[in-house]
């Protein structure tokens, strides 16, 4: 695997726009789009990103005047989405999906099957709203609370993560705070909140969409949101970095990204129109359901915003001298 501090530096790099070359037959602005357009999402049917690619696409093709069309590739930790993106090697299909799925991967990996240069943020859709919790009637309510218990207890906790970025950003959580606590494995994530619910595991790490049931029943509670900001959904529930513990602070990206030869007037442009789409406040709602916070942003600000979150990756795996798995 190559230096965690190289990646880093190359990742920003790719990200922020130094490293693209636009092909000169693509750098004038080209008629777009020209035929159908697909949306590649790296979940089954019902997950967040799916839902936001279903409600822009029946938008989009409006404004387009081509179909555009949702396709699930789910499985492979999202492999089998990203190379079905970038071997389609075409501007018509784009990959739709957080940029947790491959912003992991170089430190997952020791060999990558593809290079992540290859893939362009286009535009930021929303962001997914991250949270932890514990059992309802735990005696913490915050973060400090539960280091400090946990601390006092090493080996004896146990959490539920959503592998990836989630559960990189909980590894660098728990070894800046010098904390043993086992991670339990889980197939299907959804069955962490019950078991927390019911006391066999100490803390769930995920979006909130995932604790959201076992919250409405009253069974767990958070104690925080790892997001940037406060959460619409959970008002009342300060941020990591409010709480004094920034390690836990992580953004859920979700939006569009397109091949490295897409040049930027077209980026802008895709920009605009998931503007229009989205101008009457119907698509924010229907996500904000679905625990994510509508955000659109252009290019350069999605590009900086995955930068970022490659270089925490990098970070993280480097302090607790991470070896690929894969």
């Amino acid at each position: 695997m190559r230096p965690i501090r190289a990646f880093a530096a190359a990742a920003i790099a790719i990200f922020t726009g130094s490293f693209i070359q636009v092909a000169p037959s693509l750098a004038q602005p080209q008629p777009w789009p020209t035929r159908s357009v697909k949306f590649i999402v790296p979940f089954g049917p019902g997950a967040g990103a799916d839902i936001g690619a279903r409600l822009f696409a029946e938008r989009l093709q409006k404004i387009w005047g081509q179909p555009v069309v949702v396709e699930n590739r789910p499985g492979g930790n999202s492999l089998v989405a990203i190379n079905a993106f970038l071997g389609a090697k075409d501007d018509h299909t784009l990959f739709f999906g957080p940029s947790g799925s491959f912003t992991v991967h170089p430190v997952l990996m020791a060999k990558m099957p593809y290079d992540p240069s290859d893939i362009s943020p286009i535009v930021r859709v929303s962001n997914t709203i991250l949270a932890a919790a514990v059992k309802a009637d735990a005696p913490y309510n915050d973060v400090k609370a539960f280091t400090e218990a946990a601390r006092a207890n090493p080996g004896k906790f146990s959490s539920g993560l959503v592998p990836g970025i989630t559960e990189f950003t909980f590894w660098g959580y728990a070894h800046h705070e010098k904390l043993n606590i086992v991670q339990a494995p889980y197939r299907d994530i959804n069955q962490a909140p019950v078991d927390l619910g019911e006391g066999r595991i100490q803390i769930v790490m995920s979006s909130i969409a995932v604790v959201q049931p076992a919250l409405n029943a009253g069974r767990v509670k958070l104690i925080v949101v790892n997001n940037k900001t406060r959460a619409p959904a959970a008002p009342n529930i300060p941020t990591a970095r409010e709480q004094g513990f920034p390690s836990l602070e992580v953004e859920g990206l979700v939006g569009l990204f397109g091949p490295k030869t897409m040049p930027e007037a077209l980026k802008d442009k895709i920009t605009a129109d998931f503007r229009a789409a989205s101008a009457d406040g119907e698509i924010a709602k229907r996500l904000q359901a679905t625990g994510q916070v509508f955000n659109v942003s252009g290019p350069k600000e999605f590009a900086a915003a995955v930068a970022e979150q490659y270089a925490n990756v990098a970070a993280v795996a480097k302090a607790i001298a991470f070896k690929p798995r894969m």
